[in-house]
């Protein structure tokens, strides 16, 4: 709809006439589904048999009915399910708007037509880096090997820290939005990062860090990828997915080497054990599996699922994992088979080492030091702990700055924590004291002149 304006007998009038532009799909028609239906109709949660992430899925249909009539609004099985004075869709949730319906039926009577760009993540794609009206909330931290970088997950983009934050050293600008997750490469030189388009796409990144040139984009499965982490020889990488699998791919050739589909919810981590032969994968649906990466199949639970898992991580020189959960619980096991059930319903437990001192909120975020003497957790609430692996005392209890945290990263030497979050800041504790040493905003902030950039995060 577009307002045009007419003079008569000297007054001014707005008259509403509709555009002649015809309806997108990609810019018009998938954001509604993106935003009303895809949460319920979509791989691996097909409800009715019905998929709508894509315009093939769309056009298809669910089991019950004949799919889409491109040119037939009235005979089109979605459009009747979203009309009227009670839709039948979407479920348990607010009907679509007058305007939305009216959207959907036009596009279908105007052919419902494909203009999704052949190469996904090419809408999203900027030419220069974000510009910040604000600081963002911050998903990732992870340190390099040597104590030379630090690397700040932004929007679309990664900001590449001097190792104490002070200095910007780069900025890797990439299709994807979301930045979820980092990993520099055993030997440093490499910087991983997962993420993508929510609804649309998951996106594996390989950066050159010293040269800041990306050097492979992986693209796969309709929403993001979470919990990156590197095979010991640096040759593969492994992501949780939304859609409920974990992947690994080769980074030579770009392939996906393997994928195991016995989560029942989003994965939001991964780890593989010293030898590189199995995975450890933790999820919202409580379990934390045990993969074999040669044939993806489930080798056991670690643990006994008990709470949904947001974070792990594994011990630098052990076989150990350490997990937390959105209740607080934070647990430490041996990469290794549950074990020792005797039956089904035996709630032994092999492989457990310890539990630790419970957080007040979810556990957003769990890191060893890197020589594997400390551990530390941060979440919802916002308080960070530290604590000595090999007993669970606690070292140190940092008070919540105000707001959730969501990462957290030591220092290569392991006398610095770093924490960041919802409010963009990116800050510095002594491990020892919990003492906060600085404060830095984790992206660069740019002056109001420079805001009318088109690369601005909404």
């Amino acid at each position: 709809m577009k307002t045009a304006l007419f003079t008569f007998s000297g007054l001014l009038i707005s008259v509403s006439v509709v555009s002649a532009e015809p309806i997108s799909y990609f810019r018009n028609v998938h954001p509604i589904l993106r935003a009303n239906c895809i949460g319920c109709h979509k791989p691996g949660k097909t409800k009715g048999g019905l998929d709508l992430t894509t315009h093939a899925a769309v056009i298809k249909g669910g089991k019950t009915d004949e799919g889409l009539k491109a040119g037939h609004p009235e005979d089109s099985e979605l459009l009747i399910q979203i009309e009227g004075a009670e839709p039948e869709m979407p479920k348990d949730a607010d009907p679509l708007t007058a305007d939305e319906v009216a959207t959907i039926r036009r596009w279908i009577n105007e052919g419902a037509k494909d203009d999704t760009p052949p190469e996904p993540g090419a809408a999203h794609r900027l030419t220069s880096p974000p510009v910040y009206r604000s600081a963002p909330a911050i998903a990732s931290l992870a340190g390099s090997p040597d104590g030379e970088v630090l690397a700040v997950s932004g929007w679309h983009e990664v900001i590449l820290r001097s190792g104490d934050g002070e200095h910007v050293l780069g900025r890797l600008v990439g299709d994807s939005p979301r930045v979820e997750s980092l990993a520099f490469s055993p030997d440093g030189k490499q910087l991983a990062i997962a993420g993508g388009a929510p609804s649309e796409y998951g996106e594996v990144q390989i950066w050159d860090v010293a040269a800041k040139q990306q050097v492979r984009s992986i693209k796969a499965s309709t929403d993001c990828f979470y919990g990156i982490s590197w095979s010991p020889d640096g040759s593969r990488v492994a992501v949780g997915c939304a859609d409920k699998l974990v992947r690994v791919f080769t980074l030579s050739d770009g392939k996906e080497a393997m994928h195991c589909d016995n989560h029942l919810d989003w994965v939001f981590a991964t780890a593989w054990s010293r030898d590189g032969a199995r995975l450890v994968s933790a999820s919202r649906d409580k379990a934390i599996k045990l993969i074999d990466v040669s044939t993806g199949h489930l080798v056991d639970d670690i643990a006994e699922p008990r709470e949904p898992l947001l974070c792990l991580a594994r011990h630098p020189a052990e076989d150990l994992i350490a997990f937390g959960s959105d209740n607080g619980q934070i647990r430490l096991h041996k990469i290794a088979p549950r074990g020792g059930r005797l039956a089904e319903g035996d709630n032994k437990e092999e492989s457990t080492v310890r539990e630790f001192e419970r957080l007040s909120g979810a556990v957003n975020a769990i890191a060893f030091s890197p020589e594997g003497n400390l551990l530390a957790a941060t979440g919802a609430k916002g308080e960070t702990l530290i604590w000595t692996t090999v007993d669970g005392k606690r070292v140190a209890q940092i008070p919540s700055p105000g707001g959730a945290l969501f990462t957290l990263a030591f220092t290569h030497d392991g006398l610095h924590l770093a924490t960041a979050g919802a409010d963009g800041q990116l800050r510095f504790y002594d491990t020892k004291t919990g003492t906060l040493t600085k404060t830095l905003m984790a992206v660069p902030i740019e002056v109001a002149a420079k805001l009318g950039s088109l690369s601005t995060p909404p």
